[in-house]
């Protein structure tokens, strides 16, 4: 489940990073200010909190995808890593409800889940727990 995981997460990052170019191009086009901002310094920072926030993705599907590919629990820094994407995906389904409808909110809480499962999935020594049919 942690390879399905961190092939949602990449695939996310992708779409994240391909959503502010698009939206620093609109603003760009348009030429839209905000409080007297400078329109060209208003799409730059959207290029740049997307290719941030896609790379934050995407490093927090390279934790997931090298938990699966060891079947080990990951370490410390992948474990924060994972904790802060899951409490990311829970405040962005919460905001999702009311901006984007339930279909939105019913995807972040997959996504939540699949980042979660690998964190509670292995016991302390690292392993994987037997499941039971």
């Amino acid at each position: 489940m942690a390879w399905l995981g961190a092939i949602v997460l990449l695939v996310e990052a992708v779409g994240v990073a391909l959503l502010n170019w698009f939206l620093g191009m609109v603003v760009d086009k348009q030429e839209m200010s905000l409080a007297g901002l400078d329109p060209h310094a208003m799409t730059v920072s959207t290029w740049i909190a997307g290719a941030v926030f896609g790379c934050y993705l995407a490093l927090c599907a390279f934790a997931l995808a090298r938990a699966a590919a060891r079947d080990r629990a990951p370490g410390r820094f992948g474990r924060l890593l994972l904790i802060t994407c899951a409490v990311v995906h829970g405040v962005l389904g919460a905001f999702c409800v009311g901006l984007v409808g339930w279909p939105a909110f019913a995807f972040m809480m997959v996504v939540l889940g699949l980042i979660v499962l690998p964190l509670v999935a292995y016991d302390r020594a690292g392993r994987a727990t037997p499941t039971t049919a």
